[in-house]
């Protein structure tokens, strides 16, 4: 077994997204090779309803999959195919987009004002980027949940995994989505395969991701008392850990435990053109995506 290294470890990023939803951007239009198939990540966890509140109205999709998993409070969506729902508390919604969508989604807090959730958007391969739309809604209680013997959980989105298979299928990254939490203290080994491009987000807690190179913890620069000094630290809430190649994460969760995302999936490996929710593999083909916008042929009729 070999342990994967940490590439990089950063913050998420402030962004505001929609009709001004305040969010973070773990990453995204940067470079699309980073953590092919994925694109964008992003954790739009608040606690005030006016900093959500007015959503994401009607835009378009070509070219790729999101994937909205909600925490707490809801999302109702609603697409150009007459398609709406309502997302819950523990909620996945995967959405392949493929020739053309248009669709909304509005969130709306809990009793406590609260909106907590994730959206990923997966990369399609040119043979499927011009598939017809299909959604996959699945509810908290359809999604396989593990404990093991050390207290640790982990909630099954997507792949297999301790035995168990996630409810969605069929999506062309063919990813491992895991909801992962670890008790405080604990140190944890997770097997990912090894051709798999694979990333963390810690959203509660603290935990050491183990480096190939410095296994006792992954060393990071920071400033104190004005001087930069090398530490072994802690990656804590809206921590983005990008792994190497290798075939298991290993960490130790922190003085308070630790809830992540360990999410991995095979590189398409394919040239990227990208412009805002649309992603083709050639300018030619972005071109042709806005022309089919402006002149009223972007939904594509059923077969």
């Amino acid at each position: 077994m070999s342990l994967r290294p940490t590439l990089e470890t950063r913050a998420a990023v402030p962004t505001l997204e929609g009709a001004g939803v305040k969010l973070h951007r773990a990453f995204g239009f940067q470079d699309p090779s980073e953590l092919d198939p994925f694109l964008l990540f992003d954790d739009f966890r608040n606690e005030r309803p006016q900093d959500f509140e007015r959503g994401f109205p009607w835009h378009p999709h070509r070219g790729i999959e999101t994937i909205t998993y909600v925490l707490s409070g809801t999302v109702e969506h609603g697409d150009s195919l007459g398609n709406v729902g309502t997302l819950g508390a523990g909620d996945v919604q995967w959405m392949t987009a493929g020739s053309g969508i248009l669709h909304q989604e509005m969130p709306h807090g809990n009793a406590q004002g609260q909106m907590h959730g994730f959206q990923l958007w997966g990369n399609l391969p040119s043979a499927q980027k011009m598939t017809a739309p299909r959604y996959q809604d699945v509810t908290a209680k359809d999604i396989p949940v593990i404990t093991d013997d050390d207290g640790s959980v982990v909630k099954v989105i997507t792949g297999e995994f301790w035995g168990k298979t996630g409810p969605v299928d069929g999506i062309a990254a063919d990813p491992q989505y895991l909801d992962i939490s670890v008790p405080a203290g604990v140190k944890k080994t997770f097997k990912i395969d090894t051709y798999r491009r694979a990333f963390a987000y810690v959203f509660e807690g603290a935990a050491a991701f183990a480096d190939a190179s410095k296994p006792s913890g992954v060393l990071l620069e920071k400033e104190v008392g004005g001087e930069e000094v090398n530490i072994r630290d802690l990656s804590g809430d809206r921590t983005l850990i990008r792994f190497g190649t290798g075939d298991e994460v290993t960490l130790q969760a922190g003085p308070e435990g630790v809830r992540f995302l360990l999410i991995s999936g095979a590189p398409i490996d394919e040239p990227v053109a990208w412009h805002g929710p649309i992603v083709m593999n050639t300018q030619d083909e972005l071109r042709q995506a806005m022309r089919d916008l402006n002149n009223g042929t972007f939904i594509k009729p059923a077969h």
